[in-house]
């Protein structure tokens, strides 16, 4: 299947990915990022900023970056790494994985520059193949060490999804889990509640957490299932209206319809020697949320969907 570029006036090419059930996927050269997911009803699955910079070398709030090879703060680079803020191209020969029927792809490269090894001095490359299906959005990052020494990197894919409205959301999967606690100074706790819900600012890294995880949006009776392999940490993330009004790129009242549910690993480095190659695998598919008594069964989200 022939890839359709789209060259947009803001100097943006972006690929398009439709299937033939009607979903769509937009993938920007700029950052390797997916800025848009769309289900067969059309309706937007991921969230962008209304006031999100589409320059250069601006990173872009929304959509999936791609957060390598730092994430956060926890280095010396820039927060999450450059990754994201770099022109990536497509990748004419990306080492054979098997594609679904029905299924729209796209494989794109980031190879090491002379700039990028002043502040990181470390060959690599780093490929994503993004693929649509319907009611599915897979991404497989991969690593590879093109260095003659050994290196180590920290990686998160940062989900920003789209919500009715965060006080309405609840997540189920990371119940009894330690997490890292980013607004007090990385503490470790352990999750007590049943499921997360949101009445205030979150930035937690949870860790060795399941492979399945459900974000449920009451409102739009929607549930999101999130699926991960080589990436054992989730973040969840919320700015609240707070740290949303000081953030220039975010809009004051954004906060409220997304959430950031990112697959991660960021507790324990990803190790490489050279030649080596890292890979891992993110998939996020909905369903329609059946209600009993007023909840979703979790259950049923987490063990009963194929």
């Amino acid at each position: 299947m022939p890839l359709n570029i789209v060259h947009e006036a803001n100097g943006f090419p972006r690929i398009i990915l439709t299937e033939p059930c009607g979903s769509s996927a937009e993938v920007l050269l700029y950052g390797g990022q997916v800025v848009s997911w769309k289900n067969e009803r059309r309706e937007e699955l991921l969230f962008v900023s209304s006031k999100a910079i589409w320059k250069p070398p601006k990173a872009i709030r929304g959509g999936i970056p791609v957060c390598f090879p730092q994430f956060g703060n926890l280095g010396s680079l820039e927060q999450h790494g450059f990754a994201r803020n770099r022109l990536w191209s497509l990748d004419n020969d990306p080492s054979p994985l098997p594609l679904a029927n029905n299924q729209s792809s796209v494989d794109l490269i980031l190879k090491s520059t002379e700039e990028d090894l002043k502040t990181w001095p470390r060959s690599f490359e780093l490929r994503l193949r993004v693929s649509l299906s319907a009611g599915k959005l897979a991404l497989i990052p991969r690593v590879r060490n093109t260095d003659n020494r050994p290196f180590s990197f920290t990686f998160a894919l940062r989900n920003y999804l789209s919500v009715s409205d965060i006080s309405e959301v609840r997540i189920e999967g990371l119940e009894t889990l330690d997490y890292f606690d980013n607004l007090m100074r990385r503490e470790r706790f352990t999750e007590q509640a049943d499921a997360i819900t949101f009445d205030g600012e979150i930035d937690r890294v949870y860790l060795s957490t399941p492979t399945k995880i459900a974000i449920i949006d009451h409102e739009k009776k929607r549930t999101f299932v999130l699926r991960k392999v080589g990436m054992p940490d989730a973040v969840v993330w919320n700015p609240w209206d707070k740290k949303a009004k000081a953030l220039l790129d975010l809009g004051d009242e954004d906060y409220k319809t997304m959430l950031c549910m990112d697959s991660a690993s960021v507790e324990n480095t990803i190790a490489l020697k050279p030649y080596e190659e890292w890979k891992g695998h993110q998939e996020i598919s909905t369903v329609s949320s059946s209600y009993c008594s007023g909840q979703l069964d979790p259950s049923k989200v987490l063990y009963g969907f194929r």
